[in-house]
């Protein structure tokens, strides 16, 4: 277990990178800048909570790249079912710090940066099982296309955006969460050593 904590690089990586994440959340969860369109006249109003959850999934990426396929094959524990759950509980925590933010601070933007964990991680997951090296540019892909392509006009996503929706849309958690269960079946079971 030790082992496997050191390989992941649990406290040299995702620690600080969570603590990364709760303070970024805290300090700018209400700032934004403004972006050229590359679709309609008017710019896009770019919170910079579309870029925070990237901190959490670059390091989830970089942590579960250091395996070490010789030895977990011939592992005693179940090593897809630890890494399972330290992802589910890295972005459990990220998610809270997110909710705990927007709900003490009155800022939708910080929950919002929660509830895109879940959906960055679970696009990271599944580029993980196709491609390895893509795991962590599909996430970064992913939010600068939305940041210059993701609105039909100004406040307005368009629906594959989901990473702009309101905090408030249910359903766009119901999906950020079924891409996340998603990304974790695809991590444990098509994943290879």
């Amino acid at each position: 277990m030790t082992l496997w904590c050191k390989a992941r690089r649990v406290q040299a990586a995702l620690a600080p990178a969570l603590v990364a994440f709760a303070v970024l959340v805290v300090a700018a969860h209400d700032q934004y800048v403004q972006l050229p369109s590359l679709l309609t006249a008017g710019g896009n109003r770019v919170f910079l909570m579309q870029l925070v959850p990237l901190v959490v999934t670059s390091a989830l990426a970089y942590s579960l790249s250091q395996a070490v396929a010789e030895i977990e094959a011939v592992a005693r524990r179940n090593v897809r079912r630890l890494d399972a759950v330290l992802i589910t509980a890295v972005v459990a925590a990220a998610l809270a710090a997110g909710l705990l933010t927007g709900e003490t601070s009155g800022s939708p933007e910080a929950s919002m940066a929660g509830r895109n964990v879940l959906f960055l991680t679970g696009l990271m997951l599944v580029a993980r099982v196709v491609n390895e090296q893509a795991a962590t540019a599909l996430p970064v892909g992913w939010v600068l296309a939305v940041m210059f392509v993701g609105y039909r006009d100004f406040n307005r996503p368009w629906p594959w955006a989901v990473t702009l929706h309101r905090p408030d849309h249910l359903p766009t958690y119901g999906f950020c969460l079924a891409v996340f269960t998603a990304g974790l079946i695809a991590h444990t079971r098509f994943r290879r050593l």
